[in-house]
């Protein structure tokens, strides 16, 4: 299991250059292609050019603004990329959500920034809502890692269908890594039993071993970011847990957390 097809998403913040460096690695180390997407949609709350509020040349010359800020975009991925052979460009006057959604059909992972980047809101798209939305893992990528080994990784396990789907997803870079940890937090509850799973990898000739982890009362994503650090691992592999409220996501303490402040990757599938 391999993934041939790794999307990355481009805007203009500042850490999109090394989003695009890690995004291009994995491509070589998978031999996968690379796709760079990215969107916006014009706003129309222009002010009034001429006595026409909101008139023709203003939404005209808004949309040139947008396009314009697209082929900065395309030209930061190409510079990133490096001259790759098998590299993509896919980009549209579009709500970004919806056009990622729609372009990830072609991808077998997608690697994305966190929420709340600074920088110009081009292709502004909230992780959470893409993992949610997806159907696909993504990788999301905190600022300033341009590089991605995975050779020890930590898995939070919990025996749930998200966790067992980001599992499944994450084969291809577990499958690299030359050990793998699925960590148990113990939340004063108990613990989900892990010899499944690690059967589970084992029989894919992975080298798993299963912890189980005191919180000590903290967070849970701490824990885990703790035991991803005790074993100088750079990569976190979960699933992600929310539901839907009012068309908006909750998600659980440990998602929401990592989401928005993990100093390692996370490979999250929901």
């Amino acid at each position: 299991m391999t993934y041939a097809s790794i999307m990355v998403a481009v805007d203009l913040g500042a850490e999109a250059r090394e989003r695009v460096h890690l995004a291009g690695h994995l491509a070589d180390d998978f031999r996968a292609r690379l796709i760079g997407v990215a969107a916006e949609e014009a706003s129309y709350a222009v002010p009034p050019v001429g006595p026409i509020p909101a008139s023709a040349f203003a939404l005209a010359a808004n949309d040139e603004l947008i396009l314009n800020d697209l082929k900065r975009a395309h030209a930061a991925f190409a510079a990133a990329a490096g001259g790759r052979s098998r590299v993509e460009w896919r980009s549209n006057l579009d709500f970004p959500l919806p056009f990622l959604i729609g372009q990830a059909a072609a991808a077998d992972l997608v690697v994305v920034g966190r929420k709340g980047q600074s920088g110009p809101v081009l292709f502004s798209v909230d992780p959470g809502d893409l993992v949610m939305h997806l159907g696909r893992p993504i990788l999301v990528v905190p600022p300033g890692i341009d590089h991605l080994d995975a050779r020890r990784v930590v898995i939070g396990w919990k025996n749930t269908r998200e966790a067992r789907r980001a599992v499944r997803d994450a084969l291809p870079f577990l499958s690299r890594a030359s050990r793998v940890v699925v960590v148990s937090i113990d939340e004063g509850q108990g613990t989900d039993e892990a010899g499944d799973v690690v059967g589970f990898l084992q029989a894919h000739d992975i080298d798993a071993t299963a912890t189980r982890w005191e919180s000590g009362g903290g967070p849970t994503s701490r824990a885990l970011v703790e035991a991803a650090s005790e074993q100088a691992a750079d990569l976190i592999v979960l699933g992600a847990y929310g539901h839907g409220r009012l068309r908006e996501w909750v998600f659980g303490g440990v998602t929401r957390d990592l989401l928005a402040g993990a100093p390692v990757c996370c490979l999250m599938s929901h």
